[in-house]
């Protein structure tokens, strides 16, 4: 297998990598202290990457290294013969065969004991090739999506006289459902449907029942998709099993119910939040997946253009006031918030947030979730948070007069508030409030910034096509006809990375209305919303329209896309 050790690792990476020799020795003095591997220890010290000491590795065995490892290389056939957890184990994952040996990946080509087992388990002999950890493991998680185990495959599988027992077999006992083998096939399509919805990034997955048949939609990038029409007949099974991983009671078919499933997929972390409503042809389900590995982003990731980026960034840095953050539900409010806290954490600062539900886990910050059954609402809540010496606090919604005017009072009393309202524009927050019975006076004091915003679709880099726009198209966007006439746009094409859609992922467009004082002066005089925003425009306030068309300009999305999400806006 591996050649007998010609030189030394450290000999290796400085003449390969430009490894100093004080660093060497540094790393060297650290290792005869506290034991380890050198090629672990200079990485962790920083003065060499990974990649570097894995290649290093290679040479010094003799054995191939594999910065990449592509899925079309790897013999599915050689994979169905070994366990997948044995695989991620052992972090071995066979490639293919050449000239009757089976090449193994893996980060750790001198341990033997796991590549003997793997050549038990092939039943042929073996030889490392050297790769990352990390590529190994996108690897096997890429390598054991077998199309046999999609959902489709599953129904198909189903032959009828099964679909017969199962469904009797639900009819009679539902409590049976956990022990009976006929509904492993039923397992088996649910864990497809999950799988399948975290690979083809969907936020949530829609399990609809009707008068003849049952559908299942995913909503991916926004926009819901038809995936699945299993038979009329599975409905019970496939709701009671989805009901039974949340928590639910799957004899209770009349009343709302809401649960969450934690699961691992494809090596994720993923929570899903289920919510049971009954229907007159049957229960009707919607999972909301979050996956814990895509959680934080930085405001510079969310789709600010650069002025209003610093803009922000220096808003949510103020000592006392309140930040408002609106958009129609979907439109990503909740994330720009985690953002702007992701920001400006740190251990000198005091954040506290209080959220319904609480959808990821902040560190540093202390999160409290609402409870109406026990009378903790955002009000109750956010006035014990008053009592923990915050300097930072975020309220999840102001839904009522009550909680805004406590935070209203907090941000006056010397503490930075974020939050959040359902309006259609920032200027339509100041009316909101206003009708919530606060006092022009208390508003215009308070609010330092509304940040309105929605998310469009990004158009996938691999398949978008260039294209000459009409001036007419661009028109509606409110770009002058000089700069259309200049134009060139991008539309949507449609390839297998973005699952012919022609999208892959979003971003924001955002307005932001600062409260200067003749904005301020307009709130006291209790003006509406459109007198507002056209004073904000007049003081150099980018609306979302604006923003889209921006974003159209730099092929960043559609014109299509920009006019669905702002046609609200537009009088």
């Amino acid at each position: 297998m591996a050649r007998p050790h010609s030189r030394l690792l450290g000999e290796i990476l400085r003449s390969k990598s430009g490894l100093s020799a004080e660093h060497l020795e540094q790393g060297l003095s650290l290792q005869r202290e506290k034991g380890g591997r050198i090629g672990e220890v200079l990485v962790k010290l920083g003065y060499i990457g990974e990649d570097a000491v894995l290649e290093a590795l290679g040479e010094q065995l003799g054995i191939p290294y594999r910065r990449h490892l592509a899925v079309e290389d790897v013999d599915k056939a050689l994979v169905a013969k070994v366990p997948i957890a044995f695989a991620k184990r052992y972090e071995l994952l066979p490639l293919r065969e050449v000239s009757g040996v089976v090449e193994v990946a893996t980060p750790h080509p001198s341990a033997t004991a796991p590549l003997d087992d793997l050549r038990l388990l092939l039943s042929k002999p073996v030889t490392p090739v050297v790769a990352s950890a990390r590529a190994v493991l996108s690897g096997i998680n890429q390598a054991y999506e077998r199309p046999a185990d999609s959902a489709e495959q599953v129904i198909e599988d189903l032959g009828a006289e099964t679909l017969d027992r199962l469904a009797t077999a639900l009819e009679e006992e539902p409590r049976d459902l956990l022990e009976a083998t006929d509904e492993a096939p039923i397992i088996k399509l649910v864990n497809s449907l999950l799988f399948e919805a975290v690979k083809k990034r969907a936020s949530d997955i829609h399990v609809e029942p009707f008068e003849r048949d049952l559908m299942i939609r995913y909503r991916i990038d926004g926009v819901l998709y038809n995936v699945l029409t299993p038979p009329k007949r599975l409905q019970a099974s496939i709701i009671s099993r989805i009901k039974i991983m949340a928590g639910l009671n799957i004899a209770e078919k009349r009343l709302p119910q809401d649960g969450r499933i934690g699961i691992k997929i494809a090596g994720r972390d993923v929570d899903i939040r289920v919510s049971a409503i009954p229907t007159a042809h049957g229960e009707r389900l919607v999972l909301r997946l979050l996956d814990k590995g895509n959680l934080l982003l930085k405001l510079s990731q969310i789709g600010l253009q650069p002025d209003r980026l610093g803009t922000l960034d220096h808003l949510i840095r103020l000592s006392h006031g309140i930040v408002l953050v609106t958009g129609p539900t979907g439109s990503g409010k909740t994330k720009t918030l985690y953002a702007a806290l992701n920001t400006i954490n740190a251990p000198e600062k005091n954040i506290i947030t209080i959220e319904d539900p609480i959808e990821y886990q902040l560190r540093g910050v202390g999160q409290m979730q609402i409870n109406p059954k026990i009378n903790l609402t955002f009000a109750a809540g956010l006035r014990s948070i008053l009592r923990q010496d915050p300097d930072v606090i975020m309220v999840g919604e102001i839904r009522d007069g009550e909680t805004a005017e406590i935070a209203i009072h907090a941000s006056l009393t010397g503490h930075l508030v974020f939050s959040t309202l359902h309006t259609n524009d920032a200027a339509g927050a100041v009316t909101r409030l206003l009708d919530m019975g606060i006092e022009p006076f208390l508003v215009a004091s308070s609010v330092v910034a509304i940040v309105a915003q929605r998310l469009v679709r990004v158009l996938c880099p691999a398949c978008r096509q260039a294209y000459r726009p009409a001036p007419t198209e661009l028109a509606k966007l409110g770009i002058a006809p000089d700069r259309a006439a200049a134009a060139t746009c991008y539309k949507a094409g449609g390839c297998h990375e973005c699952l012919t859609t022609g999208y892959r992922g979003r971003t924001g467009i955002y307005e932001i209305l600062v409260m200067e004082d003749e904005v301020r002066a307009l709130i006291l005089a209790k003006a509406d919303a459109n007198a507002i925003k056209a004073r904000a425009v007049e003081r150099g306030m980018t609306t979302l329209r604006e923003d889209g068309a921006r974003k159209v300009l730099d092929g960043v999305t559609t014109t299509e896309e920009v006019l669905r999400v702002t046609a609200e806006d537009v009088v």
